[in-house]
Order: C-alpha cells, then sequence, then structure tokens
C-alpha cells in the first residue's frame, strides 16, 4: 500500500508512519498546498485544508491513501484555542476526518494571532527557540512537554486509520 503524507513536517510524518505500524506501506511525503490561510482561524477552515492536502497527496503521489493534517486556531467566548484536524482520502469515496486535542493560547500569544501573525513564527519569538512547529509545536511548549506535537496528530491519525478500517469492514 503506497501512502502519501501532504506535508514534509517531520512531526506529522512521524504521527502518520507511528499510526500505520504494523502494514506494509511505502511512504511517500509531498510538500501539499492547503488552499486556506498558512494561519486556519476556525474548525471550518482547518478541516478545509486537511482535506486539500489529503486530496492534493492522493492524487499528486499517485498513492492508495492520501493523508492531510492541519494545525489552527479556534475562538472560543474570549479565548483563542489550539485544535488540529486531519483527513484521510482514497478513491472513490468522501474523506474521513478526525479532530484533536485542544488547549487554550495564553493572552499574548492569541492577540498576536489575531492580529495576522501566524502560530509558528510567534511560538519560535515567544520560545526563543527555532523550528518549534517541526518540533515539540506550540501543544508542546504549553503542556509542559506532556504532549507533543506528534503525539497530538498521532491521535487524530488513530481515529483517521480507524475510521477507514471500519469503512472496510462494512463493505466486506
Amino acid at each position: 500500500m503506497k501512502v502519501v503524507i501532504g506535508t514534509k513536517n517531520p512531526a506529522k510524518i512521524k504521527a502518520v508512519q507511528s499510526a500505520f505500524a504494523g502494514y506494509e506501506v511505502q511512504f511517500e511525503m509531498l510538500d501539499t498546498d492547503s488552499g486556506v490561510k498558512a494561519q486556519p482561524f476556525s474548525d471550518e477552515e482547518t478541516i478545509r485544508g486537511a482535506i486539500n492536502r489529503a486530496s492534493a497527496a492522493l492524487k499528486e503521489g499517485k498513492g492508495d491513501i492520501g493523508i492531510g493534517l492541519e494545525g489552527g486556531v479556534q475562538e472560543h467566548g474570549d479565548q483563542l484555542f489550539l485544535c488540529n484536524w486531519g483527513a484521510l482520502a482514497v478513491h472513490g469515496q468522501s474523506p474521513f476526518i478526525a479532530g484533536g486535542a485542544r488547549i487554550p493560547l495564553p493572552k499574548e500569544v492569541a492577540a498576536r494571532l489575531r492580529n495576522g501573525e501566524e502560530l509558528g513564527p510567534v511560538m519560535d519569538e515567544y520560545t526563543k527557540k527555532e523550528n518549534i512547529r517541526k518540533q515539540e509545536g506550540a501543544i508542546g511548549i504549553f503542556s509542559s512537554g506532556r504532549v507533543n506535537r506528534s503525539e497530538m496528530f498521532s491521535h487524530v491519525m488513530m481515529l483517521l486509520l480507524g475510521q477507514y478500517e471500519f469503512s472496510k469492514k462494512k463493505k466486506g
């Protein structure tokens, strides 16, 4: 089976690869376009980005499965929460979607995002580190390392793969 991952981000790739442990899989990673803003600002936009990445990965990579993982933020009252969504695309079916963990962002980080900045660069400056998005992610920083970005997306990947497996059982 060929699984095409619509990103080259190491944290997301690790999540996909661990979900497919036990499968005989050939992985290909492609930088696919999300078709949404660099900083998705709602569940709807983040889901659309994940679906667009999964669909593009499936088509461009000529695989059996396309995976799209997208991080974003969602307003709830006066707080801005991290959100993450994923999509698994296969030929001839609507994509499977799943969402993951949510935690509120500190007010100073949220304010910068509301002013049009993107979370990755804001987090690099906030932590005085480089490439937070490719390592522990904002979730890793704000959960004191208890959950990193790859783990956050691993949960989403298990939900996606579980839905895919269930759909195959229903047909069989």
